[in-house]
């Protein structure tokens, strides 16, 4: 059964028990999607897709009309957040089964009013999103994502950089033979979040006295090339993520390095999960992928809103049971599909290896989040772990169990707390990750096949 490692519950490495063939082209897969779908926006675009693909039909959590038939259904929220759902042979009353992950990464957020000119060079300025190490995004190639509406009105949604043929963007940093007072500065203080500008132009483009010549150029590019003014930016939403693709690591081609694993390889595995089942379920089979989860969930695309009671009600409204989204919530169980820290051979000084979780042995089952004394957690219960752990066993699924990090060193947190405080049952459960919120991470291929299996089984088993 498990092996130890340190005396801990680490299992067997997980690439002794998969499918090396199925892992493979479930990981080109993921690979070609999260290479094209670097937003939260995209990846729900690139998930309507494939759940129309494969029969889902688009439902309105207002409209009076009944439901689609054949009871796959597909909800999206304001273009940023989608729930797809497998309707059961029991009654709602008697619970779902779900899988929720978000699908927002760590980023650097355009402002509103962006375009400033110095020293020779137009830059944006920028306000970074979610929990991020500022100086790993400088000096790196970025591409600008996200929407911005043109002189008449048309929503654009622009992806600039990514290809060979395009530019790319960038944010600059101090030579070291002048930065004694930027590496004498704590490693959090190196970079601060005001200077993190991005280069978006160089050669002028005003006439002979203008002030701002290579601020002109840039709006005059704009101008002709997108027909957008200056005044756009304000009703803007744009992003600069890495103009990187995801690219095999080892020389066994093990690992893939990536932007935005954290949380799109539990979006990813959770979509193909319930995307894949063949039966009728017993028990209706729910899949979110949420935003704003790396900025506390908040907003009417987070999980803190109440889109999800809504699918509810449109659910319970066209099955007629005598029953409320409380009552359903209640009896329903759910995975909080979210990544975990792997140990890292770097820095094996903040893991107590009895507990921590290494790359490559399958799903991290964990217990409870937060911080210090537990703060601001998720603390699932001993029935739920037996529950879950019973069936991934059952299921031949490689699991192992860990907390993020020595006690008092850090922490961090999931949905799963938003889920439990509806009354689901909830677990935290998804893969360890390297350099996590980088702007590129580590992921094991092997536990992402293992996040699959995992979730496929939970949506078709659990009780």
């Amino acid at each position: 059964m498990a092996t130890s490692q340190e005396g801990g519950l680490n299992k067997k490495s997980a690439w002794s028990t998969i499918n090396r063939n199925e892992t493979e082209r479930l990981a080109a897969d993921y690979m070609s999607v999260i290479a094209e779908a670097k937003t939260e926006r995209e990846f729900v675009e690139s998930a309507t897709r494939a759940a129309e693909a494969a029969g889902f039909k688009r439902a309105d959590v207002l409209s009076p009309k009944p439901l689609a038939g054949g009871g796959k259904l597909l909800f999206t929220n304001r273009g940023k957040n989608a729930v797809l759902v497998r309707m059961g042979k029991r009654p709602l009353d008697q619970g779902f089964n779900m899988v929720a992950a978000h699908v927002d990464a760590p980023r650097i957020d355009v402002k509103q009013n962006p375009l400033f000119e110095s020293t020779g060079l137009g830059l944006f300025q920028t306000h970074y999103y979610g929990g991020i190490k500022k100086y790993q995004w400088v000096t790196i190639p970025l591409a600008l994502h996200g929407i911005i509406y043109d002189k008449g009105g048309k929503q654009l949604q622009l992806r600039i950089g990514e290809e060979d043929s395009e530019p790319v963007f960038n944010i600059s940093d101090i030579l070291p033979h002048l930065g004694q007072a930027q590496a004498e500065k704590k490693m959090s203080e190196g970079v601060s979040g005001e200077a993190l500008d991005a280069i978006v132009g160089h050669v002028p483009g005003g006439v002979s006295d203008d002030k701002t010549p290579i601020r002109t150029g840039v709006l005059k590019i704009l101008a002709d090339q997108l027909n957008i003014d200056e005044e756009a930016f304000a009703a803007s939403e744009l992003e600069f993520v890495p103009a990187m693709k995801p690219r095999d690591v080892g020389f066994d081609r093990g690992l893939i390095l990536a932007y935005g694993h954290d949380d799109r390889i539990c979006g990813y595995t959770a979509l193909r999960a319930i995307l894949d089942q063949k039966n009728n379920p017993e028990r209706t089979q729910i899949v979110v992928l949420v935003d704003k989860e790396e900025i506390g969930s908040d907003g009417d695309t987070g999980m803190q809103s109440e889109f999800l009671e809504l699918v509810i009600e449109r659910l319970i409204e066209t099955t007629g049971e005598k029953t409320t989204a409380r009552r359903v919530f209640w009896n329903s169980v759910a995975l909080s599909a979210d990544v975990g820290a792997g140990m890292d051979p770097n820095y094996l000084d903040v893991f107590e290896p009895t507990n921590a979780a290494t790359v490559g042995n399958g799903i991290v089952v964990t217990k409870f989040t937060g911080s210090r004394g537990k703060y601001s957690a998720h603390d699932a219960s001993a029935e739920t772990l037996h529950k879950i752990i019973g069936l991934l066993d059952e299921s031949g699924v490689p699991w192992q169990v860990a907390e993020m990090g020595k006690v008092d060193v850090g922490g961090g947190g999931t949905i799963a707390k938003f889920l439990s405080k509806r009354g689901i049952e909830t677990l935290d459960a998804g893969p360890a990750l390297l350099s996590m919120h980088a702007p590129q991470e580590l992921a094991s291929k092997a536990d992402l096949y293992a996040c699959y299996l995992a979730y496929h089984a939970f949506l078709e088993k659990a009780r």
